[in-house]
């Protein structure tokens, strides 16, 4: 087959892919915690997400994304563009080929919540047991224990 046949039927199969996506106007974010449900189906217009390959943004039609949280702030804009943010301490986000969008985290907080003395208390703490750890399970459990302290720290400031 030649380079241009060839070029022809992928394009017509992706043209055909396209047409299928279900794309929707709405972004409808589910947003859990084991601590508390803040969003259920909620329609919003953004989200702004810390992940390991790097914090980004998400918008109704965003392509289909599965990734994982690092410790960080989740922003939230509604539609009528009011902002609120969260501390998630890890979990993982899901853009689904709908606009639908589900954020999992281990745990979080919202930033209003978040008592910046206690934070900055908790790292400390943290950071004395990484120091003393005895072993290399002892160590890796300080280390991320310090990591979501610092980020819960940065986060409050």
């Amino acid at each position: 087959m030649s380079f241009v046949r060839n070029a022809r039927l992928l394009a017509m199969r992706g043209a055909r892919l396209g047409q299928n996506r279900s794309y929707s106007d709405d972004m409808k974010l589910t947003f859990a915690a084991a601590n508390k449900t803040f969003f259920d189906a909620a329609v919003v217009r953004q989200i702004d997400v810390p992940s390991f390959s790097g914090s980004f943004g998400i918008l109704a039609k965003h392509v289909p994304t599965l990734a994982v949280l690092k410790p960080g702030v989740v922003q939230v804009t509604d539609n009528d563009g009011k902002v609120t943010k969260y501390f998630v301490s890890s979990g993982s986000v899901t853009v689904n080929e709908d606009s639908s969008v589900q954020v999992l985290a281990e745990e979080a907080h919202n930033i209003e919540d978040i008592d910046v003395s206690e934070a900055r208390q908790l790292l400390s703490k943290y950071q004395s047991e990484l120091s003393s750890a005895g072993n290399d399970k002892a160590k890796a459990e300080a280390a991320i224990a310090v990591e979501v302290a610092e980020a819960l720290v940065k986060a409050a400031e």
